[in-house]
């Protein structure tokens, strides 16, 4: 199985974020049931790596269609806001 990318990430307060995209080497997705980005960093300075894209390292969100023993199965997410939080928008039961 290969890492899942991040294609897109429209959490433009996060550290990891530069031009929409994500540049944390892995995140990781939630908790049993909320797809929230764990990896989600408010800060001044930017973090990652620039020349690297994105993927997602774990996923515990176990109720997820794409949810396969830990690891995401989506072929790309999409990160976003939902509320105050950074959001998998890929997630689906």
């Amino acid at each position: 199985m290969d890492m899942s990318r991040i294609s897109k990430c429209s959490v433009g307060q996060c550290a990891y974020n530069q031009d929409m995209q994500c540049h944390a080497l892995a995140i990781t997705v939630g908790d049993s049931d909320n797809p929230m980005c764990d990896t989600f960093v408010v800060g001044g300075e930017k973090g990652g790596d620039a020349d690297a894209a994105g993927g997602v390292g774990a996923c515990k969100v176990n109720v997820c269609k794409y949810n396969e023993s830990l690891e995401c199965s989506a072929g790309q997410i999409e990160v976003g806001t939902k509320g105050n939080m950074a959001y998998c928008m890929t997630f689906a039961l």
